[in-house]
């Protein structure tokens, strides 16, 4: 008679040295870096509505604002892994540090919506330096089982706590400053790392490091940028020549970059990695954590703006005990993990993010403030939980000298799951407004073309109007944005849904007859 149990990785804290202060030291500096690249990913969240009413973009190009960073972060994170695997993952993590907070300053002054894009692609080019580099420097400071596990909850706590944060710390800067000012955050988070790191952070590579494919970084790029594309330009423009061009130039190198993947003695994505049943759905779940929890923030924080009319500071504010419930969450998973199977926690976590939505879907036709912070209370937790052991069992899964690239595949999955998020949903989201919006007699054509885009070109159009038709056009275009909330949500429910049963299917695994 068959049984099936959860794969555990052997607890080994008796045979190896334990960390003291300076590793623990290390992993707080280490922090650093990682809340700023989560901030990163959430802060544009809340500066969308300053941005959409300052630079006027289409809503396709206010997608690629938030996209870009995370497209570019994931199409490298896995070479950037290999990389810091092959030179030094420290001197990788200084470089990209670097590199980073010059041009967020740059970021700042962007005077057009064209050149914010080119900036944030460039900071993805070295975020994806830093992200593998923190998670990797994790494997090598803390040798214990039990010790890593915590250390890896707090790294995921605080990019949850991160992503949940960047509302907030938006919202407060947004109050008193320029929307520019959110990317010069990254200043007072990345010089304390520079300053510190040679100090607490030991230097760790593979001794015996593979040579890096250009031909598989180019084809991953080829594969992501078409595919993101391509998902804009159909939910947007409908069936045409270019959006089925990208979606199928995407599915073609991702084909090619597979099949040189199987096929080459350095792949830059070891995809015998995936034969491991838990590893494989640790990346789903990552995947799917970050994916609700970008979705969410998406639309959440225009509603609490654009529709209930809070001011950024406030609107962050109820955020903050979604963010703290997420540190918590992921610290208490790791005890939790140790009586429980690491599947249940990670599953219960999935399961948490759909009733999140749920939520909102349940009471879309009265969204209040009080109810986006239950909901967002409620994701967070599934978050926070599902995101550290999804992590600790990635890193877990592979020898040591590897830890940079199983790295960079937990980052790839995250990094996804926040451009997906983002632009499935979000392109959803689109589509249902501008099927739904009704827009006044007697527009011109460039003012019903922003107001039919864009829930924030609809109120900057109204402000020009007269008082009859500007109430009657902001009334419908916030009916039409919670609509289309109503209807992104229902299909993340969905997606959870699905994704539990997969992450329960596949981390479990048969013993032999006997």
């Amino acid at each position: 008679m068959s049984t099936t149990d959860d794969i555990r990785t052997p607890d080994l804290s008796a045979a190896v040295p334990r960390a003291g202060r300076r590793e623990w030291a290390g992993l707080v500096l280490l922090m650093l870096p990682v809340l700023l690249i989560s901030v990163d990913n959430t802060v544009l969240s809340f500066a969308l509505p300053a941005i959409s009413l300052d630079l006027r973009p289409s809503s396709t190009t206010l997608l690629w604002i938030v996209d870009i960073y995370p497209l570019v972060l994931a199409g490298l994170l896995v070479a950037m892994g290999t990389l810091g695997d092959r030179v030094g993952r420290r001197k990788l993590l200084l470089i990209g540090a670097t590199g980073f907070g010059l041009v967020s300053v740059l970021a700042a002054f962007a005077p057009t919506a064209e050149l914010l894009i080119a900036a944030r692609a460039v900071m993805g080019f070295f975020g994806a330096m830093i992200m593998p580099s923190t998670l990797s420097l994790l494997r090598s400071l803390f040798l214990d089982a039990r010790q890593r596990t915590l250390a890896i909850a707090v790294w995921a706590g605080a990019f949850a706590a991160g992503s949940s944060l960047g509302p907030i710390v938006g919202g407060v800067v947004l109050q008193h400053f320029h929307w520019g000012a959110v990317f010069l955050i990254a200043v007072p988070f990345l010089l304390p790392l520079v300053a510190l790191a040679g100090v607490l952070i030991p230097e760790s590579k593979d001794p015996a490091p593979l040579r890096i494919d250009g031909i598989s970084v180019a084809l991953s790029l080829l594969t992501l940028a078409p595919l993101v594309f391509a998902i804009k330009t159909l939910t947007h423009d409908g069936v045409g020549v270019l959006g089925v061009g990208a979606l199928l130039l995407g599915l073609v190198a991702g084909a090619l970059f597979l099949r040189r993947q199987l096929r080459i003695d350095n792949p830059l994505l070891d995809l015998t990695l995936f034969q491991h049943a838990p590893f494989a759905g640790s990346v789903l779940a990552n995947f799917l954590a970050v994916f609700s929890l970008v979705g969410f923030l998406f639309f959440v924080s225009q509603h609490l703006q654009l529709v209930l009319g809070l001011d950024p500071l406030a609107a962050g504010l109820l955020l903050l005990p979604g963010a703290v419930l997420s540190v918590v969450a992921g610290l208490a998973s790791a005890y939790v993990v140790r009586r429980v199977p690491p599947r249940v926690v990670i599953v219960g976590g999935i399961l948490l993010s759909a009733v999140g939505f749920g939520l909102i879907v349940l009471l879309r036709e009265n969204l209040t403030a009080g109810v986006v912070v239950l909901a967002f209370g409620i994701l967070s937790v599934g978050v926070g939980a599902a995101e550290t052991i999804s992590n600790d069992t990635i890193l877990s899964s592979v020898p040591p000298d590897k830890a940079g690239a199983a790295a960079g595949v937990s980052e790839t999955a995250y990094e996804l799951g926040a451009v997906l998020g983002t632009a499935v949903l979000g392109a959803i989201l689109a589509a249902s407004y501008r099927a739904s919006v009704v827009l006044p007699d007697g527009l011109g054509r460039g003012a019903a073309a922003q107001a039919g885009e864009t829930l924030g070109g609809a109120l900057g159009v109204a402000g020009e109007l007269p008082a009859v038709d500007a109430h009657a056009l902001t009334e419908s275009a916030k009916a039409a944005f919670d609509s289309g909330v109503g209807v992104t949500s229902i299909i993340a429910v969905v997606l959870m849904l699905v994704a539990a049963v997969v992450v329960q299917l596949t981390m479990r695994t048969r013993r032999p007859r006997g």
